[in-house]
């Protein structure tokens, strides 16, 4: 028995809606109203079940937030009414009014932003961490999500410390001309030219992570972001210049002391460093190199001493590409394999250069060839590649829920289809109990190409699937070549299997119906804990997670996790685009 298959007309096995007309199925779906939209109804629920659902998926990751935007303000003011009433700075706030509190309050902030920033990127205190019991307090998946925050809170309290300054130079040099000049404050004192330095450095840092240039070009990002360390350096010696003097000695001692801020998330991230250099220099064979349509390459790696969990990622990089890039992939093998795989999209510099290394030309026969090759154009000698991780991912937790919806689109497969082998071992060669017990599997893609990278492992499912425990749906959005079209109409009535996949599950034409799969799957399972496990387009993402606050309530509950795609990183935001499901695909 093969995995079953869903129908519009006909969730859960019921009577088929009647037909549509000949064509009419390869038109993109629409919300069905009536029975089927039953969900859209909404239920009268109290005040207090509204707060348990939305404590679901929203209350930790916003409380969370909300406690360090309390913390921030909390700091902020301390420092702020501390220099407005301390009689230590009588003298300096005659002069320069409010503005002295306000840079010292922002100063406060920027010491303790700057302290805690290098903590989220530590891969591997954070995967440690989100498997503690913590991790039901702290969203640990939002690292990076809080490290930015945490930069923006930085770029904003630098730009008002420094206006803050801007106003007590000018302020100073009014009060006292022949001791004080504007410009000798602004661009020759202490304060003043180390000040601007890290300014000049946090805005091209800023400038080179913003999504539009990130995206395009990852290596301009990851180079000039490692300008913190400049930042740190000229920021551990910012305040020693004693710029405004206390009214009572000892005056400007110890007022430098920025470096018992960082120093304890400094040491943390040089081990971090540290650990990524030693585990690089482990010894790491490619045993298998298979080239995938849509210029999907698969490379199965085999390190003695790597223990992955499914879900999880690695960072790859290769010498002979690059000795400095080191690239973020998920793992698409199983945690019960011998070897671990990633999967690799091949569209940018860096995966080109690395599939001509590996002997996959993506691009078509070349001149490459002759000079890595044998007389047949064979790569028979593979280069050197060096592995960090495995790293924690959300997609881990998929085995802690009785039932677990997985959704893809296009090459966002890849996080679950670690996952779903993983299943497969547990279910045919079962070597401790498993709390799951139920998998629904939706995958998106806009062209019919795509379904192949992953169809073997689908048809296994399938094919061994004696217990019903993966259900599997596949849509297509894309649009489809009229040869292509006739084909299906010949074949789609007739046929055993699935002409566009080849399983026995049957492929949707056009964008899943949200509302109705959600409703479905919340009728047949009712006070069940459902985890929702994601990987796409944001647009995608938001639909469904709003659909995951939705349709929990009486007794149901569908809790949130969006993964985060490294099989195209750093050219995700682009790629992923391609695959919001549209009624009709332009090419």
């Amino acid at each position: 028995m093969g995995a079953r298959t869903s129908t519009y007309g006909a969730p859960g096995g019921g009577p088929r809606a009647p037909p549509r007309g000949e064509l009419d199925h390869l038109r993109p779906l629409e919300n069905v109203k009536g029975a089927a939209g039953a969900a859209n109804v909404e239920e009268e629920i109290t005040w207090y079940q509204k707060l348990n659902i939305w404590m679901i998926n929203e209350g930790n990751r916003v409380i969370f937030f909300g406690l360090w935007i309390l913390v921030h303000i909390g700091l902020f003011g301390l420092a702020f009414f501390n220099f407005f009433y301390s009689d230590n700075f009588v003298t300096s706030r005659a002069i320069v009014g409010v503005t002295l509190p306000i840079a010292r309050g922002a100063a406060l902030v920027l010491h303790v932003d700057s302290g805690v920033i290098l903590l989220p990127v530590c891969r591997t205190l954070i995967s440690w961490l989100r498997s503690t019991p913590l991790n039901r307090i702290v969203p640990f998946d939002k690292a990076v999500t809080f490290h930015k925050a945490i930069a923006w809170s930085i770029v904003f309290f630098s730009f008002l410390h420094t206006f803050a300054h801007y106003r007590n130079f000018y302020l100073l040099s009014q009060a006292a001309p022949e001791k004080y000049n504007f410009w000798h404050l602004m661009f020759v004192s202490g304060p003043g030219w180390t000040g601007h330095i890290m300014l000049l450095v946090l805005v091209v840092m800023v400038a080179t992570a913003l999504p539009s240039v990130r995206m395009k070009k990852f290596e301009t990002f990851w180079y000039w972001h490692h300008l913190f360390l400049v930042f740190f350096f000229f920021f551990s010696f910012h305040g020693a210049f004693c710029l405004l003097t206390p009214d009572r000695p000892p005056y400007c001692k110890d007022i430098s002391a920025f470096w018992k801020y960082w120093v304890a998330s400094g040491f943390i991230y040089l081990m971090e460093r540290v650990a990524r250099e030693w585990r690089a220099k482990q010894k790491t064979v490619i045993s298998r190199v298979i080239l995938h349509p849509s210029k999907v390459v698969e490379i199965q790696i085999k390190k003695d001493n790597c223990r992955a969990l499914a879900g999880q990622y690695i960072f790859l990089c290769c010498p002979e590409v690059s000795l400095w890039q080191w690239h973020p992939f998920t793992l698409t093998s199983a945690p019960e394999e011998d070897y671990i795989s990633v999967h690799m999209r091949v569209v940018g510099d860096f995966t080109k250069e690395l599939s001509k290394k590996l002997g996959c030309d993506a691009e078509g026969v070349g001149e490459w060839e002759e000079s890595l090759g044998d007389r047949n154009g064979l790569v028979t000698v593979l280069p050197r590649i060096m592995i960090d991780g495995p790293f924690g991912a959300a997609s881990e937790d998929v085995f802690k829920y009785e039932v677990t919806v997985l959704f893809g689109a296009g090459i966002g497969v890849t996080p679950f289809a670690s996952v779903l082998k993983s299943i497969w071992y547990r279910v045919n060669y079962p070597t401790k109990a498993t709390k799951l017990h139920k998998v629904y599997f939706f995958w998106v893609c806009r062209d019919k190409e795509s379904f192949e990278w992953f169809q073997s492992l689908l048809l296994a499912l399938e094919s061994q699937d004696l217990n019903q425990f993966i259900e599997i749906h596949t849509f297509l959005t894309g649009r489809l070549r009229h040869s292509e079209v006739g084909n299906l109409m010949i074949n789609e009535d007739s046929a055993f299997a699935d002409t566009v996949t080849g399983l026995r599950a049957r492929t949707c034409f056009g964008r899943p119906n949200l509302d109705m799969e959600f409703d479905r799957i919340r009728n047949s399972h009712p006070d069940t804990d459902i985890g929702v496990f994601f990987c796409g387009p944001k647009r995608m993402g938001k639909q469904l997670h709003a659909c995951c606050t939705k349709f929990s309530g009486s007794g149901t509950s569908f809790f949130w996790h969006k993964g985060t795609l490294y099989s195209l990183y750093p050219y995700l935001f682009c790629c992923l685009n391609s695959f919001i499901p549209h009624a009709e695909a332009k090419h």
